[in-house]
């Protein structure tokens, strides 16, 4: 797992979401520095590749199966970022390579998703450019709501409760899905409640790039459904 350098929830979550597979899965991760999200040239100066792909050839020392860029840099960069970057990421490193956005698109795709809720700490033209993405790719969000942040570290301060509500007040419009996008927000404890309530799948960014991760191994994600009905789709 590729990790920007101020996130904290990531790890943790991670590790608690992969516990019932942790005599068969190994997971590690390598840190490039992130600290600050928004739409200005230095915010995006922070994913340019070489720094990326220098953290990425640190894990391949330790020979990964599979690297994720664990991060939603692509949702408002644009999707084919996160395309190009696993290119690289694979060129240079021989490891297969995967993306939370990469995970999360698919997982819509799976899913049929077309009219989907948004949930982000992020600030409003950040939130714009997402919105505007998944429009071109046939997506409608149809409702969203955001805390309206852009110090990355702080994305975890916000609590599971609020996370909660935003959540729900999303899923009150209607909609089919709800991404909550980014990969240090303390969103995967909340997945179940919101999908038991609603009846609707909550596509969580960490969780989603484990499932990536793990289906790009071909390894059977059902021991983990009981942190939502993503993990509960059979292999495809």
């Amino acid at each position: 797992m590729l990790v920007p350098s101020s996130n904290t929830a990531l790890e943790p979550l991670t590790a608690v979401l992969a516990a019932p597979l942790a005599r068969e899965v190994g997971i590690h991760f390598s840190r490039f520095r992130v600290t600050r999200i928004g739409l200005d040239a230095d915010a995006d100066a922070q994913f340019s590749t070489e720094p990326i792909l220098a953290a990425a050839e640190l894990l391949a020392d330790a020979r990964a199966s599979v690297i994720a860029w664990n991060g939603t840099a692509a949702s408002w960069r644009g999707f084919d970022t996160d395309a190009a970057l696993c290119a690289a990421i694979e060129a240079r490193t021989g490891c297969r390579a995967t993306s939370a956005i990469v995970d999360l698109n698919a997982a819509l795709a799976r899913l049929g998703i077309r009219r989907l809720g948004l949930v982000t700490p992020y600030t409003q033209d950040v939130e714009a450019a997402i919105v505007a993405n998944y429009a071109r790719a046939g997506i409608e969000i149809t409702a969203s709501r955001r805390a309206d942040r852009s110090d990355n570290y702080s994305f975890a301060d916000i609590p599971p409760a609020a996370v909660h509500a935003m959540c729900r007040d999303v899923a009150a419009t209607g909609v089919d899905a709800i991404a909550i996008v980014c990969t240090n927000m303390r969103g995967p404890g909340i997945v179940t409640a919101i999908e038991a309530e609603f009846g609707i799948p909550v596509l969580d960014s960490i969780a989603v790039t484990l499932w990536g991760s793990l289906r790009a191994l071909d390894i059977d994600t059902a021991p983990l459904s009981r942190f939502g009905r993503l993990f509960a789709l059979p292999a495809p």
